[in-house]
């Protein structure tokens, strides 16, 4: 069985959706929505890899190790 991922805009989606389920061949997953939690650590993933590209490009002097420790 292959698989296809689509991307539909918004206000497309629910007619895309029903098109889809009436063909007798195609199985659906469904979505996964992201707890609150799963959401704040998605976006702080996405914040701390954007401050390591940064201190890469020279743009900006992250703290140590030791600094951090010594802020507690």
């Amino acid at each position: 069985m292959k698989q296809i991922v689509l991307n539909v805009p918004d206000n497309k989606y629910q007619f895309f959706l029903e098109l889809v389920k009436s063909l007798p061949f195609v199985k659906i997953k469904e979505e996964h929505t992201l707890s609150k939690n799963e959401q704040e650590f998605i976006e702080g993933t996405k914040k701390s890899i954007k401050q390591v590209d940064q201190h890469l490009k020279g743009e900006v002097v992250l703290k140590t190790a030791d600094q951090l420790i010594d802020e507690l």
